[in-house]
C-alpha cells in the first residue's frame, strides 16, 4: 500500500536501448540516448551480459562513456554491473572516471550474475557471488573515500575520485529471496526484474522491506522496477506483441523459475491503467522501460512507443 508521500511522488522514466546493434555501433547507441533525453526520459540504462551471442553487453561502463559525450542531462545507469567477476579497484576506477566524464550523472546498478557459463568462465562459484559482491563493493567505497589502497607502507590513493560524493547512487538488481535480503541488508534501492508479475513483486517487497527493518536501514526513496512496455493504438500490433511475449515467457527461465506475465502492452489508456496499478500496489515511482524482445517488432515501432510513453507519463 502506498504512503501519502508515495501517492504524490512524480513518476520518473528510464529506458534501455530499443535497438541493440550487433556490432555495438556507437552512433546508433548514442542517437537513442539523445532521443530519450529530448523526450524527457530521466535516465538511460544498459544491462551487462556475457557469452550470450550478438546481443551481449560485456562492458556497459565503456559504452556509457560514449553516451556521456553525446548527452548533457540524462542520467546514465547500469542495470546490473556485475561486481563478482571484477577486480574491485579496477572497477572503482572505471566508475569514478565515468562519473567525472558524465558530470556526475551515473547511477550504479549492481548485480551478481546468474548464468552458469559466465560464472564458470570467470572462475566464480555461484555460492560465493553474494559474498564477492559485498567484499568488492567495500573495497570500492574505501577507494572512493580517498583511503589508502594496497599496502599501507606504499600508500597509493585512487585518482580521480567520483564527482558525486561519497560515490554515485548505488542500486541493486535482485531476483530471489537471498538477493532481496542482501539488498535490504545493504540499504540500497532494489531494482526489480522485468520478468516477474505484479503479484510476485508484492511478495518480493515484503522480503526486501523485512530485511531493511531487520538491519535498521532507512527505506530508500526510490521504488524502481523494470518493465517491458509497448504503447500503440494498433490493436493487431499489440496482440502480436503480447503473443510474442507470451511465447518468450513460456521458454525463458531465471534460475528454476519460469517467467510470468509481466509486460505492459496496449493503447495509452490501457498502459496508463496498468502503470497506475503498480503505483497503487507497490508504490512504484521509477519505471525503467525495456524493449519487447520479440521477432518482427521493428525499431521504428519501438521508437514510436517510447515517444508515446513519454507523453503519457508527462500527464501523470
Amino acid at each position: 500500500m502506498q504512503t501519502p508521500a508515495q501517492q504524490t511522488t512524480p513518476l520518473r522514466l528510464g529506458i534501455t536501448p530499443w535497438n541493440i546493434s550487433r556490432t555495438m555501433n556507437a552512433n546508433a547507441l548514442c542517437a537513442q540516448a539523445e532521443l530519450a533525453e529530448q523526450c524527457g526520459y530521466h535516465s538511460f540504462w544498459l544491462p551487462e551480459s556475457h557469452f550470450s551471442g550478438p546481443t551481449s553487453v560485456p562492458e556497459p561502463i565503456l559504452l556509457l562513456a560514449a553516451v556521456a559525450a553525446r548527452t548533457s542531462t540524462i542520467k546514465l545507469g547500469t542495470t546490473s554491473y556485475l561486481l563478482p567477476i571484477r577486480n574491485a579497484l579496477a572497477a572503482a576506477e572505471q566508475v569514478a572516471v565515468l562519473d567525472q566524464l558524465s558530470g556526475g550523472r551515473l547511477i550504479l546498478g549492481l548485480g551478481r550474475g546468474y548464468q552458469k557459463n559466465m560464472l564458470d568462465a570467470f572462475d566464480v562459484k555461484p555460492e560465493q557471488k553474494r559474498e564477492l559482491l559485498e567484499r568488492n563493493l567495500g573495497v570500492m567505497k574505501a577507494a572512493w573515500a580517498g583511503g589508502v589502497v594496497g599496502s599501507e607502507a606504499i600508500g597509493a590513493v585512487m585518482s580521480p575520485l567520483p564527482l558525486q560524493q561519497p560515490h554515485p547512487p548505488i542500486w541493486m538488481a535482485a531476483f530471489g529471496p537471498k538477493a532481496l535480503s542482501q539488498a535490504g541488508k545493504m540499504g540500497v534501492p532494489y531494482l526489480a526484474s522485468p520478468m516477474e508479475s505484479l503479484q510476485q513483486l508484492e511478495q518480493n517487497y515484503q522480503i526486501y522491506n523485512t530485511a531493511l527493518e531487520q538491519h535498521s536501514q532507512p527505506r530508500p526513496s526510490e521504488i524502481a522496477l523494470m518493465r517491458t512496455v509497448f504503447v500503440s493504438d494498433d490493436k493487431a500490433l499489440c496482440e502480436q506483441t503480447i503473443h510474442g511475449l507470451e511465447q518468450s515467457a513460456s521458454t525463458l527461465k531465471l534460475g528454476n523459475t519460469t517467467m510470468e506475465k509481466s509486460w505492459i502492452v496496449g493503447n495509452a489508456d490501457e498502459v496508463a491503467r496498468d502503470i497506475q496499478a503498480y503505483r497503487e500496489r507497490i508504490g512504484m515511482n521509477y519505471l525503467i522501460v525495456a524493449r519487447p524482445r520479440i521477432k518482427g517488432l521493428s525499431p521504428q515501432c519501438a521508437e514510436q512507443s517510447m515517444r508515446a510513453l513519454a507523453q503519457l507519463v508527462a500527464c501523470f
